[in-house]
């Protein structure tokens, strides 16, 4: 008779559970202060073409500009509660750990350490990238073997710095590095002719070529020389955060999956596929379970579209950085970029 008693409480506990979502997930600390000063704060980039660039009118745009957009969406239904705090790479980690910023979609590489010795979570990977360097095709220089003896631009704050040292050491090439603290002055020094190669992340040298005086007359060499997962970092300690950043990313990833864009969302909503409906919030919780409303991915959606065309918009082969796909195609064409499912 006991155990027949405990078996149906159980039951009818586990029944009640669904019923119950919206009052589980009540707010957590960041959620409750983003929702109480009515905006989102992103750290930004100081100007990397294709991911964040600040244009005359203070429009921020690029694949980090719209990851920072569609979590706002996410949270409050509106694209346009994001504001967008400029921090250098020095700065970027000390300004989310005090509180500055709320989120850190702004190219950075996830590392042991950062992860955590820093007080830092990362969330989901939003760009593949590595290591690369760029010089002028008058030097001849072919393979990055070559440049023994050379002066390389670096900012400072980066995983560029050790990777370089690491580098050379191993091919054991005598190299000069000279160091800038931001991204801005570390070009403008390379343009200046002060050093022979510009080092960082392969993908920001494409987009910092495409705005060169004379794009042909500089080379991105084909080598890449570390791994560079650049990934939405979020403060320890608040998992409910954690979850929503991370699950707003996944949401962007699944949709171009499914085939939901920014312009067919609407009539998706009328979709007789389940993981399609769940996704856009016609049925189950997923929303309330991390105290959002049920339409938090449909409302990302609706704000910047799916991953595919954030990409396409800010990086793809008609913009002027010009990449393909690559590494960060869907898993399905042969990419790394793979959500978990919504259900």
């Amino acid at each position: 008779m006991i155990t027949r008693t405990l078996a149906t409480a159980g039951l009818l506990l586990s029944l009640a559970l669904p019923a119950l979502a919206q009052t589980m997930a009540s707010p957590g600390p960041t959620l409750t202060a983003v929702r109480a000063k009515g905006a989102l704060d992103c750290g930004a980039h100081p100007g990397a073409p294709g991911f964040g660039v600040m244009d005359s009118r203070g429009v921020y745009s690029g694949l980090d500009g719209d990851t920072c957009r569609a979590i706002a969406a996410a949270v409050f239904g509106d694209a346009a509660r994001a504001r967008f705090v400029v921090v250098t790479s020095a700065a970027r980690l000390p300004a989310l750990q005090s509180g500055q910023i709320d989120v850190l979609p702004r190219t950075t590489t996830w590392t042991q350490s950062r992860d955590t010795a820093n007080g830092l979570n990362f969330t989901a990977v939003n760009f593949y990238d590595g290591q690369g360097f760029l010089l002028r095709t008058s030097l001849g220089v072919t393979r990055a073997t070559q440049l023994d003896g050379a002066t390389f631009c670096v900012t400072s704050g980066t995983t560029n710095e050790l990777n370089l040292a690491d580098w050379a050491r191993s091919n054991r090439l005598n190299i000069r590095p000279v160091v800038f603290e931001q991204n801005d002055e570390t070009r403008i020094a390379y343009q200046s002719g002060r050093c022979d190669v510009f080092t960082t992340d392969a993908s920001q040298l494409a987009g910092i070529r495409s705005a060169l005086q004379n794009p042909s007359e500089h080379v991105v060499l084909p080598d890449i020389i570390s791994k560079e997962p650049l990934a939405v970092a979020v403060r320890h300690g608040d998992d409910q955060w954690f979850d929503i950043v991370r699950w707003t990313i996944f949401a962007l990833i699944e949709a171009e999956e499914l085939g939901v864009t920014q312009a067919n969302v609407e009539e998706m909503l009328s979709s007789p596929r389940p993981e399609i409906r769940r996704l856009l919030g016609v049925s189950g919780d997923h929303g309330p379970f991390m105290g959002l409303d049920r339409r938090w991915a449909y409302n990302a959606l609706k704000a910047v579209g799916n991953y595919g065309e954030i990409f396409e918009r800010h990086l793809g082969r008609n913009t002027p950085v010009g990449l393909a796909r690559g590494v960060n195609d869907l898993w399905t064409r042969g990419g790394l970029m793979y959500a978990p499912p919504i259900r």
